[in-house]
């Protein structure tokens, strides 16, 4: 089992900045791929950013490509996002997720993850 934990989010200006954090416990972290999706109230959910275990590579979302770093420290077992430029369109309920064995790819995919977190709510207001 793995355990994920979000924190970090919160209320942001438009054109502000948060970075969320993703710590995980239980099973090896190392060799998992990691995810960022969020979810705004009335739609489905989606991704934003991923990361593979070596490389590393990254995948986002383009409508958060430019404003939006992900990144890990494997010795703290844990991921990140930087957002930066924040709109309204951003705010939503922000879940990390893992994806076992992922060594050289960084998924898109909502059911290509194993594990999730219970997610972080961020807000953008105007």
């Amino acid at each position: 089992q793995v355990q994920l934990v979000e924190s970090g989010g919160g209320l942001a200006q438009v054109g502000g900045s948060l970075r969320l954090s993703c710590a995980a416990s239980g099973r090896t972290f190392s060799s998992y791929a990691m995810g960022w999706f969020r979810q705004a109230p009335g739609k489905e959910r989606e991704f934003v950013a991923a990361i593979s275990y070596r490389g590393p590579y990254t995948n986002y979302a383009d409508s958060v490509k430019g404003r939006f770093t992900i990144s890990r420290d494997k010795d703290k077992n844990t991921v990140y996002l930087q957002m930066n430029g924040l709109k309204p369109e951003d705010t939503a309920v922000y879940y990390c997720a893992a994806d076992v064995n992922k060594l050289y790819v960084a998924p898109i995919a909502t059911n290509d993850y194993d594990y999730w977190g219970q997610g972080t709510q961020v807000t953008v207001s105007s």
